[in-house]
């Protein structure tokens, strides 16, 4: 047979039959085992041809895709008829042949038996749910599958879960990316030794058949890639993908059966000999000749070359959509290596206009053209990576690319495939219409193989693999650059990338960046980098296309029209692009060996910048009125000079430039702490809201560390090696507060509007200060600035462990040593703050664990400058002042307002020394002597800040002052002669003592200080001789900075001179240009220390308020550090500064005592300063406010009694004052009530009825009662559930059910209550309102849309004066609220008249003052409360009957209401009524007017006398039998099966209102004779028959006593004997024994039986006595509940002797003689056991103990929800859903937003809370690990009841540490829904559109 199927195989087939004949598919087995015994034998070739020819038969791939490319036939391409069938056939023929003959799923499972799991190698894609442990990862970006993370050990480790961005690959198991200690039980075997070899012929025929199915593969793959004229669209290649679906599923499932497989299929993938035979296409089969022809045109559209095509290359074909480059020369960065070409070419270039880019060569070998256009494919893997990324990457390719990464040899070959098709990826990704997703998967496949650092290298060596990717970075970016317009706009030569384009927008860069990242934190691979210069250069180039980018120019007329948002892709640029891979070269250079690497950096950095500098024409001043925040390259700069200083010790000057660059560099980033002052004093405000967005974000905590503390540091290191005065002179002329700096009381400011000097001057000063004080780069250890920085944010605000992980700046490389969450981290914290747990306001937000700062820190470490330099709001640097402050008060410190501390700071690296240079400078001496005496004088402009700014720095100078007083007055030749009448030297310490008498101003003619005397008007000849008589000359800073840059210049290169330009001197000339400034000489004969003295005479507003503390205590002098100088106002600093200037120097010490004695002359009649008279206006104003106030609340108090208990305490219903709604004065008969809107008070009338203001709404939390304490536990495994069958609704549901069957319906239904489910609740603040008032104020509502949060339409509003959320307004009914007159005098009247009383009052119909007949506006509004009351639940809550819309439907809906609220009341007194009190809701009870609002509706519908129940409780009727009627009717239900409670509110409902005490007790009395006796018979159903014949016949006995009636035994006993002439005691033995409890019954525990079951019944009773006549409920311990509960209601006699123990039965008091009454009453029971025996004695069993409801209990770990319900399946639809849910009240599991799910347009999880809870659902939501809150049409996030170790929430899980459950706000989540106060407790509502 098989040698017949082989020769069929091999013989000729009729053409047209294309798949195997039909007969043969049924041989596949045979054919192959066949064919393997043939290749067995040792001559197979002739085996190996047929198989050769039966593949090419089976796998031709011409059909199938012939019919898809036509696109006719792919609609049936999935269906069985079309090509899918030949494709699946095929499939099959492979799987047979693979498997040799055997079955296919033996052949897997043989393969799997030689696995040598090593790795895990599981690949997810994105939303996956993975791990990754900090602690086991040797690289960042390792990861692990939830198998191997659970089944590894990982306690105490720092670990987190997350979600997959991108997919990725579990790494347990692999020793290059993790530590062995991590792996987990599976993977830590060494194996390979114990798995034996692989038996030869197992996969000898994958070997010959897997070539041909790649083939086949590769062959659908070049066919379905049409090359139209544009890019193929998504739609052809999608269907392309789809069809091959299950090929790539077969390769897929082949990886997944192990490493002898995994091998097999590497080596088909790898062989290039396989690959030249099949793919060469010079065979005669035309299919194969046309598919290599589609290969080639697919290579060529692509911009790429064939090596052999020697035609195609060289002449480029500018083909569809290349992107292809010119070979001749690229657009690029501009100065590289080759200078440009000549000058003349250069004009050319310059005439053609703005649009085209300046050309430059990239670099002078070609290799870069070969990196981006030549592809050579050699084999299988080659192509097929090829053919992925033509296809944008599909996922299933990527997935069994990635599945075979295990396999070494695969690896490496991948590896290497996939660094050779890098220029075509960047290609590819930059045309993708789906770059996210294209994005994703590239680095889903590029992080596995770049994180491994032995492959990184080898690929680096032998791949070229860092060329590639500099290379490939700088082409990608070459595409968008623009001319930059930064200094020159015409002539600038340097180009920038275009922020707007899509490329940056989008961020489609970031996969190549992050991949460099990646390889760049491996060791070997940097240095590689930082040895290679011509990288280097390259690398810089790439960074200049940055630096400049995104220009900000100042508009100074209009507002912009439109505002861009560019500056995101900006600031990410940068970091991305530049900085990450700074940090990566940095974490390299730590030690001395790496000496060199900085100097190759610094060198071909300032290079870079030189051309830069060149580029755009920059001479020495900026362009006024631009900025850029973007220099990367002077941050590559600053932050390479920093680690060499910091690390590796190299000489500072040796990798410093000349003076000259030094200069230049200082200019930009000065440029840009000028624009942030600038744009701080809103001088920016036309550029819009983004501007503020870029100086935000510039300082912000991700940021920082990239950018503005890099440029600090370089303008550190510029100001320590400039001339001081020059960098002091050019920092007050970029803030552009020159001007200001002038002796005179007025001046003009050229450059800057008056409004904004003063910031710009505070500005200018704070930053001298942050420069000055700032050692973050300048010597400070890492864990020192550490703990700066964690004070600075935890001084700001308290913070959370999360918000402080995240503000703290790390080194953006994940490899630097500073690992978030590392053990540095939580040591420094604990180190400096407490840990406040968090605290639960009921109803407030719910608090987080908090960080705050230790006292010690307040008192040593808090230090204002580092504060101002990190916060990105100035509201933060108020913030941290004003806790400081309170710091200061609470400690008893210092009580006024205190200054910002001064702070000793670390000690100077000596490499900056220099810096301290610029506080002995005379242009600074100038300056702070200047601003002194203007503050003195009180010159506009000047505020605190500047003084506390000038305070800070002079006390810097005096901390860092030269040791010795040195005399560098020698010095002062020619330049420097304009200080000469100034200062005479530079040292601050002398400078202070040193008077000056006069000084010349230029002063506005206008100025006072213009004196019409012969100084001013001499001729300027005779000003020289007034120099030398200590006059000082005009000091013009900016004089001065010119006369510092020439001599600079000279100094450098004499013939640089003309580089100066001339022309724009006149520009910043001094201010003298101006004509009408005219020159005075003010006499000052001050200096600075008489200066500080007289301001501190002027702070305290005290003369000689000064007096040198060392004059009384010597001592003071010895030991400085005197603490109460550290913390205090302006004083303090004045005076600390004069110790520390006396400490200094003796001479100071003299002169200030001089200073001091001298009297002081009367200082000018004092004006009131500003601040003073700010605070006396201060003062007064809160005294007016305070007696405003006063009046304003006294009014309102009239208005409003006790407003603030009414309307505050919404949410804890304990702890209430008891308040009435009256004013519970017992003479008024008539109640008063206020309306909150009209403010008028009066009684409710017929005709303006006023009402309560109420919410109203369903509730289903009765029904949620169980029988047991304990609450159920949420399932977490499969075999946990939860089952509703014990909950009180349930119960309910199944004893009305069970009466209905046999039972009149009518009857049935006034038998029970319902409600237990979507019963209305009613609740209510206590505020009245007049019904009137109420429906304008709606209408008001309605026309008022800003509305948010609730529908007015649906009548919903907020109480006009609590704001509590509100449905509608229950009327009060007029008359006395509490019928206090009625029940005072108890009649004496015998029961029997008042029963006959009851019956006819209940007969009388609407016997109510008010006729219903005449229409009242009080009726009317009864009416619609009715109608309100009943759309608040479901129609399926309201009808039970089985005829719908019966009357009797609408009874029992309406007792059913006021028995839902009796039942709340209950539970909200924890279910019984111990405590006693008034009503806990007292105030805010409605139940006095919603019982009159249900009476009065419940008497439309009167009972026919006939079936009144209460004549069947006080009557014996007289013949029995005819009471069963027909047979046909329905009876109706016995008395005993009725429900006790139910009875009483229709018996009450059903009198006229008001009610007498009489009346009421009677009717509590008839009916607990009634719930005796079903006690009585519950409990002789529960025992068992020798039970019931013993108590039969004990009763029997003194069943003549006096009191038998009173007696439960006697009573028992008669029920028994009347029941056992029923059926109701046979059936024993049946199924009923389930019932029975084997109880020995005693006389106690029948007593405690009988007085539980009539519990319940006792405690709504006093409830409702309690709302309807006004009385108190005693409080009582719980075992003597019953009698004190019975003795309130009246039921015990007053005469009753409490010796003897108490009785239940001493309460019965028979209407009627009791044994007549039970037997009739047993009659009925016996008549309906004769036919239903069972359902009798189980209607009579009556549940009565229901314990509280609760939500399910949580496990304490969240994991376990977590890993159970993530992956769950939705029993509806049985898919996962995405976003899951779970149901906290019955433990459902539901898909939140699923449109799987939706019935009839309402999602799953509306519906469910429609079901579950009649409107009202709590979920958890697994994926956020937060809880939502839906009721009704609104939802809101509660919050989460899971904190991680730091008492915070995980809102959806971003940091994925471990949960663990907060018991207190799981309790008041309980207590929420308990007490129905979501709406009340929780602000945020939205609207959810039946959407979750």
């Amino acid at each position: 047979m098989a040698a017949a199927a082989a020769a069929a195989v091999g013989g000729p087939q009729p053409p047209q039959a294309e798949v195997p004949a039909p007969g043969l598919a049924l041989d596949k087995a045979a054919t192959a085992a066949h064919l393997k015994a043939a290749l067995s034998r040792p001559d197979n070739r002739a085996g190996a041809e047929e198989l050769q020819a039966l593949l090419e038969r089976v796998l031709s791939a011409e059909r199938p895709l012939a019919a898809a490319a036509d696109g006719e036939e792919a609609a049936a391409a999935g269906g069985g008829g079309g090509p899918g069938a030949a494709e699946e056939e095929a499939l099959e023929w492979c799987k047979c042949l693979l498997a040799g003959g055997g079955g296919y799923d033996e052949f897997c499972a043989a393969v799997r038996a030689y696995d040598p799991a090593a790795l895990c190698g599981l690949v997810w894609t994105a939303n996956f749910v993975a791990y990754r442990c900090r602690t086991c990862g040797i690289s960042p970006c390792m990861s692990l599958c939830a198998e191997c993370f659970h089944q590894g050990d990982h306690t105490g480790h720092d670990f987190n879960m997350f979600r997959s961005q991108a997919g990725g690959a579990c790494d347990c198991g692999d020793s290059n990316v993790m530590r062995e200690s991590g792996f987990c039980k599976r993977h830590q075997i060494k194996s390979s030794s114990n798995i034996p070899c692989v038996p030869k012929d197992l996969l000898m025929m994958s070997e010959f058949v897997l070539p041909r199915f790649i083939f086949c593969l590769i062959q659908y793959l070049r066919e379905g890639y049409n090359e139209p004229a544009d890019v193929p669209s998504e739609k052809d290649l999608n269907k392309v993908l789809q069809l091959l679906e299950p090929q790539i599923s077969f390769l897929e499932d082949l990886t997944k059966m192990g490493g002898a497989m995994r091998s097999v299929l590497t080596q088909v993938l790898t062989n290039q000999q396989n690959y030249k035979d099949l793919t060469s296409g010079l065979g005669e089969n035309a299919c194969a000749r046309k598919s290599h022809e589609k290969y080639l045109i697919a290579l060529k559209s692509s911009g790429l070359t064939y090596p052999e095509d020697k035609l195609v290359y060289g002449i480029q074909e500018p083909s569809a959509g290349a992107s292809t480059l010119a070979v001749q020369g690229f657009a690029s960065a501009a100065g590289t290596l080759g200078q440009l070409d000549s000058s003349d070419e250069e004009d050319q270039d310059g005439s053609q206009g703005l649009g085209k880019r300046k050309r430059v060569k990239l670099s002078s070998n070609t290799k870069d053209q070969s990196i981006m256009d030549v592809l050579e494919h050699k084999s299988f893997l080659e192509e097929l990576l090829f053919w992925t990324i033509k296809y944008e990457f599909p996922q299933k390719m990527v997935t069994f690319l990635l599945n075979m990464l295990p396999d070494q040899e695969y690896k490496v070959a991948f590896t290497k495939t996939f660094v050779q098709h890098y220029a075509f990826i960047m290609k590819t990704l930059k045309k993708s219409h789906e770059s996210d997703t294209m994005s994703n998967r590239i680095v889903h496949i590029s992080v596995q193989l770049f994180s491994n650092e032995e492959l990184a290298r080898q690929v680096t060596e032998e791949c070229q693999l860092l060329d590639i990717m500099v290379t490939v970075l700088l082409y990608m970016m070459e595409s968008c650059l623009i001319k930059s317009e930064l200094q020159d706009e015409e002539n600038s030569l340097h180009v920038v990338v275009n922020c707007g384009e899509a490329l940056l927008k989008n961020n489609t860069y970031w996969p190549l960046v992050s991949d460099f990242i990646n390889i760049l934190s491996h060791q070997s691979v940097a240095k590689r980098f930082l040895e290679d210069h011509g990288l280097l250069v390259t690398w810089m180039n790439f960074v200049s296309f940055f630096q400049g980018m995104n220009l900000n120019k100042r508009e100074l007329n209009e507002h912009v029209e439109f505002e861009s948002q560019t500056y995101y892709a900006a600031f990410a640029a940068e970091l991305e692009a530049c900085a990450q891979p700074m940090w990566g070269l940095l974490s390299h250079c730590k030690v001395r060996e790496t000496q060199e690497y900085t100097r190759n950096v610094v060198r071909y950095c300032l290079e870079a910048l030189q051309d830069w500098f060149d580029a755009i024409n920059f001479v020495d001043e900026p362009a006024p009125n631009q900025v850029t925040f973007h220099l990367p390259l002077h941050r590559y700069y600053a932050m390479f000079l920093s680690k060499a200083v910091k690390c590796q010790e190299l000489d500072l000057d040796s990798v410093l430039p000349d003076q000259e660059m030094l200069m230049k560099l200082m200019i930009h980033p000065l440029q840009i702490q000028a624009s942030l002052a600038e744009i701080h004093s809103n001088m920016w405000v036309r550029n819009g809201l983004q501007i503020k967005g870029q100086a935000m974000t510039y300082v912000q905590s991700h940021f920082c560390n990239s950018m503005i503390d890099p440029d600090i540091y370089l303008l550190q290191v510029c100001a320590s090696r400039l001339d001081p005065d020059y960098f002091i002179s050019s920092v007050f002329e970029r803030f552009k507060v020159v001007d200001l700096l002038t002796m005179a009381s007025q001046h003009q400011n050229t450059v800057l509007d008056a409004e904004h000097e003063r910031s710009m001057l505070e500005g200018a000063l704070t930053f001298l200060v942050i420069l000055l004080s700032l050692r973050l780069h300048l010597g400070m250890s890492d864990d020192e600035i550490l703990r700066a920085e964690m004070v600075a944010q935890l001084c700001m605000n308290d913070r959370t462990h999360s918000s402080l992980l995240d503000l703290i700046p790390e080194n953006p490389n994940p490899k630097s040593g500073i690992i978030p969450g590392s053990y540095s981290f939580e040591s420094v914290l604990s180190a400096v703050a407490d840990f406040k747990a968090p605290v639960f306001e009921p109803g407030g937000s719910m608090q987080q664990g908090m960080y705050t700062p230790k006292a010690e820190v307040w008192d040593h470490e808090f230090d204002p400058v580092m504060v101002i330099l990190r916060t990105v709001y100035r509201r933060d640097v108020q913030s941290a002042m004003d806790r400081y402050t309170a710091f200061l008060k609470q400690s008893g410190k210092f009580p006024g307002n205190p200054w910002p501390p001064y702070k000793k700071r670390t000690p100077l690296h000596p490499s900056y020394k220099g810096l301290m240079r610029l506080l002995h400078c005379k242009t600074l001496h100038i300056v702070l002597f200047t601003l002194l005496y203007k503050i003195l004088m009180d010159h506009q402009n000047l505020s605190e800040h500047v003084l506390c700014m000038v305070l800070y720095l002079i006390e810097l100078g005096l901390e860092n002052s030269a040791e010795e007083e040195s005399d560098e007055e020698a010095s002062a030749c020619g330049p420097e002669r304009c200080h000469d009448s100034w200062f005479p030297g530079s040292n601050l310490v002398s400078n202070m003592r040193h008077f000056i008498n006069y000084v010349r101003v230029r002063v506005p003619e206008t100025a006072p200080e213009v004196k019409r005397d012969s100084l001013a008007s001499t001729s300027s000849d005779s000003l020289g001789s007034l120099q030398n008589s200590g006059t000082a000359q005009v000091f013009s800073l900016v004089a001065e900075r010119r006369k510092k840059f020439q001599e600079i210049i000279n100094r450098s290169n004499s013939e640089a001179n003309q580089v100066v330009r001339p022309k724009t001197s006149s520009k910043w000339s001094a201010p003298g240009s101006a004509p009408q400034l005219t020159t005075a000489i003010l006499e000052i004969k001050e200096s600075i220390l008489s200066l500080l003295i007289k301001l501190h005479h002027k702070l305290s507003g005290k003369q000689n308020s000064y007096y040198p503390p060392w004059l009384d205590d010597i001592e003071i002098l010895i030991q400085p550090e005197i603490p109460k100088y550290s913390h205090g106002d302006g004083i303090t600093a004045v005076e600390r500064i004069l110790l520390k200037a006396a400490l200094q120097s003796r001479m100071n010490k003299r002169i200030i005592e001089e200073i001091c004695r001298k009297v002081t002359p009367p200082v000018p009649p004092k004006k009131i300063t500003a601040a003073e008279k700010k605070t006396l206006d201060k003062e007064e104003r809160r005294q007016k406010a305070r007696e405003r106030q006063q009046k304003l609340l006294a009014e309102f108090a009239s208005r409003q009694k006790s407003f603030m208990e009414t309307a505050m305490d919404v949410d804890s219903p304990e702890s209430d004052i008891p308040m009435e709604i009256t004013t519970a004065e017992p003479q008024v008969s008539e109640a008063v009530y206020d309306c909150v809107i009209c403010g008028q008070s009066g009684p409710s009338s017929e005709d303006r009825p006023t009402g309560l203001v109420v919410l109203l709404q369903a509730s289903s939390v009765l029904g949620q009662c169980r029988d047991n304490i304990e609450p159920k536990k949420l399932p977490i495994s499969e075999e946990e559930q939860i089952y509703p069958w014990d909950t009180c609704a349930a119960v309910h549901d199944v004893r009305l059910s069970l009466l209905q069957r046999y039972f009149k319906d009518s009857s049935c239904l006034l038998a029970v209550s319902i409600g237990w489910e979507g019963g209305v609740y009613v609740q209510t603040c206590g505020h009245t309102l007049h019904i009137d008032c109420h429906k304008s104020y709606m209408e008001s509502l309605r026309n008022d849309q800003v509305l948010q949060g609730f529908s007015v339409d649906k009548g919903e509003f907020t109480c006009p004066l609590c704001r509590q959320f509100a449905n509608s307004v229950l009327p009060c009914y007029p008359g006395s609220n509490v019928e206090n007159h009625l029940w005072q005098r108890p009649s004496n009247k015998s029961i029997q008249d008042l029963i006959k009383e009851v019956e006819e009052l209940q007969g009388r119909p609407g016997a109510f003052p008010v006729s219903i007949s005449s229409e009242t506006n009080l009726s009317k509004e009864m009416e619609s409360v009715m109608k309100d009351i009943k759309n608040t639940t479901q129609k399926k809550y309201r009808d039970y009957s089985k005829t719908p819309g019966s009357p009797d439907n609408d009874f029992l809906f309406m007792y059913s209401v006021a028995r839902t609220n009796l039942e709340l009341e209950l539970i909200h007194r924890g279910g019984n009524l111990c405590s006693g009190g008034a009503s806990t809701a007292g105030k805010r009870s409605c139940l006095n007017q919603l019982f009159h609002v249900l009476a009065l509706h419940m008497r439309l519908y009167s009972i026919d006398s006939e079936y009144n129940p209460w004549r069947k409780l006080t009557q014996l009727l007289e013949e029995m039998s005819s009471q069963l009627g027909n047979e046909e009717q329905q009876p109706e239900v016995p008395i005993l099966y009725h429900d006790v409670t139910s009875l009483l509110l229709i018996q009450i409902l059903m009198m006229p209102q008001p009610l007498h005490k009489d009346h009421f007790t009677c009717i509590v009395k008839v009916l607990f004779t009634l719930l005796y006796t079903q006690g009585l018979v519950a409990l002789s159903v529960k025992c068992n028959e020798e039970d019931r014949s013993a108590w039969k016949h004990t009763g029997a006995l003194k069943k003549n006593t006096c009191d038998a009636e009173k007696s439960y035994e006697v009573l028992l006993s008669f029920v028994i004997s009347e029941l056992s002439k029923g059926k109701l005691y046979h059936e024993e033995g049946t199924q009923e024994c389930a019932t029975i409890i084997p109880v020995a019954w005693s006389p106690e525990s029948m007593e405690k039986y009988l007085q539980d079951f009539c519990l319940p019944f006792l405690r709504i009773t006093s409830l409702l006595q309690h709302h309807l006549f006004g009385e108190d409920l005693p409080s009582c311990q719980e075992e003597e509940e019953f009698s004190v509960l019975s003795s309130c209601l009246g039921l015990l006699p007053t005469f009753y002797q409490t010796e003897h123990p108490f009785i239940s039965a001493s309460c019965l008091d028979w209407p009627v003689p009791a044994f007549d009454i039970i037997s009739q009453w047993c009659f009925e029971i016996n008549s309906f056991t004769e036919r239903h025996a069972e359902q009798g004695k189980a209607l009579l069993i009556q549940e009565s103990k229901w314990k509280l409801p609760h939500l399910l209990q949580l496990p304490e770990n969240y994991n376990t929800i977590f890993q159970y319900y993530h992956r769950k399946t939705c029993s509806v639809c049985t898919k996962v859903p995405k976003d899951p849910a779970v149901c906290l009240v019955c433990g459902t599991f539901v898909c939140l937003k699923g449109l799987c799910c939706k019935q009839q347009s309402y999602c799953e999880c509306v519906l469910h809370s429609q079901n579950c809870g009649a409107g009202t659902g709590i979920f958890l939501l697994i994926n956020a690990s937060v809880i939502i809150i839906i009721r009704g049409h609104r939802f809101c996030l509660w919050g989460s009841v899971y904190l991680d170790a730091h008492g915070e929430e995980d809102r959806d899980l971003r940091r994925g540490k471990p949960l663990y459950i907060c018991k207190e706000r799981y309790k008041v989540l309980e207590q929420q829904w308990i007490s129905h106060t979501f709406d009340h407790i929780n602000k945020r509502w939205g609207p959810h559109y039946n959407g979750l």
